[in-house]
């Protein structure tokens, strides 16, 4: 504990490595929390409003435990940050020496062996193809880490990099003839000798998955789990704990088929035929489901002409392709994959056809040119218990969006933690004197039709007033779009639409700009930080309750239905509690901001329910005038954009 103070005093180690640093009362507190529950063996809940500097408060402590440590955290984005940023600050200011690893999931690592077999079989050769075919190539050639994200020139989104990368459907394992130089085994070897690990949530789950299924393991045993950005952890739970199947792995599965058959087997008809007629029915499949984007209750969709049939077609069709690839299996380790792949998509398939089990449920999430069959678990909160006492680690839960009102009931039920401590620390920023609550009046019901026109038109004179700088934050892609047709040519500010560029590229166009309003929806409610006066106000148009026809969620409700609890108060609310409080984190992330915050739905004072909202926001002042919002920005005019 000592050394904890020392480090985060006004004279600590801290202090002389960051020019910018401020002792902060919670920061300290919920490292000597974050100790202690190390030092008892106990699973502490620790929720740090946003400016604590929680990354630091559990990392100082971890390291000093001496023991092995795990962070896993939301995204590949504050992966980088921890392992690039954060752990080599720490290395320097405790002059403690550590070994410290990063490890993502495998479609980050370039694949060898797809390199040479896969890679830009059967593509078109246009322009922009032939460059992003070179790009990669010329980076294989000289890559330490294999790690996709250093190929900046070519997106995530491109197809050739499922083309360069493996899954673990179609990787060939220690039988692959580039075994040896594997940059995944590599980076999993380093994950081994890591004093701490960086990882994220997905690897989680699927490590925890792969334990209680018997085939080992991807991540050391490790002292100390820590859990950031713990709020998130549930919704990567879903993919590990269920069964999925795609059509992007029957998809990759017929192509695969091909490429390994056109080197060892080029005369076998039937499985070329075989192939592409896998290909054929998968995009049939499609077709039947119909409609647009859309996730779906699967005894909804099981009711639509031709969908059980497609189905059954598609069943028959992997059995009997299987059975093709049978006598090919024993000429290649390519080809033995891709007929084990074979049955095992075939077994998934005909899993997902049984009957739904009780704490399951069936669904589908159908995309523009696939879709993804799923059975999710109704609760995890017995899976998680089992995977935790299973690990013998020390298990710390951060993030600064736990509680609901200061009460953690709904996020530990959720994850079976009802032995945990629990504890809150608020955030160092003065929102009292930095930032405004507008709720405009005359706001009509948000399922009123015009709402969103309403929206914009409330919106306007405060981002006149604001002079851009904003965000606005939508619960649905389709208002989004509405509102960015409304507000195209009415304001002398850059207007940034999400979808339009990549959100990456989005969101430093608009840091760059210093008066840009821009138009999000769900990802840009969390993760995203744009400190300073470039984002000084931030709109959001709708109490963020996740949609009640959601497949999952409605389960969900009705399970608690059956078990006599009430599904909005227990489920619903609390959701939504925390989505408002991540979309609200958006607008102080430095000490010297300031900001309005506009919160449009009428809600939040005409139902009972809104005072769980607002007795979950800091202590920001309130008002319903615009001209207590034009004050607000005229008091501290922004500096002129850049040109």
């Amino acid at each position: 504990m000592d050394d904890l103070d020392a480090l985060f005093g006004p004279e600590g180690a801290l202090a002389r490595h960051l020019a910018h640093f401020r002792p902060r009362p919670g920061q300290a507190a919920m490292a000597r929390a974050v100790a202690a529950a190390l030092q008892e063996r106990r699973s502490l809940v620790a929720e740090a409003g946003t400016g604590t500097g929680k990354t630091l408060a559990y990392l100082a402590p971890a390291i000093l435990s001496g023991r092995k440590v795990i962070v896993s955290t939301a995204t590949k984005t504050l992966q980088d940050q921890l392992f690039h940023k954060d752990l080599p600050l720490l290395r320097d200011a405790l002059e403690r020496p550590f070994r410290s690893a990063l490890l993502k999931g495998r479609s980050n690592y370039l694949c060898l062996y797809r390199l040479d077999h896969a890679l830009g079989f059967g593509a078109g050769q246009g322009g922009a193809e032939a460059r992003a075919l070179e790009s990669i190539r010329r980076w294989a050639a000289t890559t330490g880490t294999g790690d996709i994200a250093e190929v900046t020139e070519v997106p995530e989104s491109s197809p050739f990099w499922p083309q360069a990368t493996s899954t673990a459907d179609n990787c060939l394992g220690q039988d692959c003839p580039r075994y040896r130089e594997c940059f995944l085994v590599k980076a999993r070897r380093a994950a081994l000798e890591a004093d701490i690990l960086v990882i994220n949530h997905h690897l989680l789950w699927a490590d925890w998955t792969l334990r209680s299924d018997g085939f080992g393991e991807l991540l050391p045993e490790a002292g100390v789990v820590v859990v950031d950005e713990a709020h998130q952890l549930l919704d990567s739970a879903q993919q590990f704990l269920g069964l999925s199947l795609s059509s992007r792995q029957l998809v990759e599965l017929a192509r695969d088929i091909a490429v390994e058959q056109g080197k060892v087997a080029p005369e076998a008809t039937p499985v070329t035929q075989g192939a592409k007629q896998l290909e054929h029915r998968t995009g049939e499949l499609r077709l039947r489901l119909g409609g647009d984007p859309r996730r779906e209750a699967w005894h909804t969709l099981e009711q639509t002409p031709g969908v059980p049939e497609g189905l059954a077609e598609l069943q028959r069709h992997l059995v009997q392709l299987q059975e093709d690839l049978k006598t090919l299996a024993i000429l290649s380790k390519g080809m033995e994959s891709c007929y084990k792949r074979c049955g095992e998509l075939a077994a998934r398939l005909e899993s997902f056809l049984d009957q739904e089990q009780a704490e399951m449920v069936r669904w589908a999430e159908i995309h523009r040119r696939g879709f993804v069959l799923n059975r999710t678990p109704l609760t995890i909160a017995e899976a998680f218990r089992q995977c935790r006492h299973a690990s013998r680690a020390v298990w710390v839960f951060t993030s600064a969006t736990l509680s609901v009102g200061g009460d953690f009931t709904h996020f530990v039920d959720q994850c079976g933690l009802e032995e945990a401590e629990c504890q809150s620390w608020d955030s160092p920023f003065d929102y009292r004197h930095q930032a405004l609550l507008y709720l405009p009046e005359a706001m009509p019901d948000p399922s009123t039709a015009g709402y969103t026109q309403a929206v914009v038109r409330a919106a306007l004179p405060v981002l006149e007033a604001s002079r851009g700088r904003a965000f606005l934050l939508f619960t649905s892609h389709q208002a989004l779009l509405e509102a960015a047709t409304a507000l195209a040519g009415r304001l002398p500010y850059p207007l940034f639409v999400q979808g339009r560029q990549p959100k990456t590229a989005l969101l430093e166009a608009f840091k760059r700009a210093g008066n840009g309003v821009l138009l999000g929806t769900g990802s840009f409610w969390e993760g995203v930080d744009v400190p300073g006066p470039a984002l000084s106000c931030v709109i959001i148009d709708k109490l963020p309750f996740a949609s009640p026809t959601d497949p999952v969620l409605s389960a969900r409700l009705d399970n608690l239905r059956r078990a006599g609890r009430n599904p909005f108060l227990t489920l619903q609310l609390p959701i939504a509690v925390i989505a408002l409080k991540q979309g609200i984190g958006r607008l102080l992330r430095d000490a010297n901001d300031r900001g309005v915050l506009m919160l449009c739905d009428p809600r939040l004072l005409s139902r009972s329910y809104g005072r769980r909202f607002l007795d979950s926001l800091p202590e920001i002042p309130r008002t319903r005038s615009l001209a207590e919002v034009q004050s607000f920005f005229a008091a501290s005019p922004p500096e002129d954009p850049p040109a």
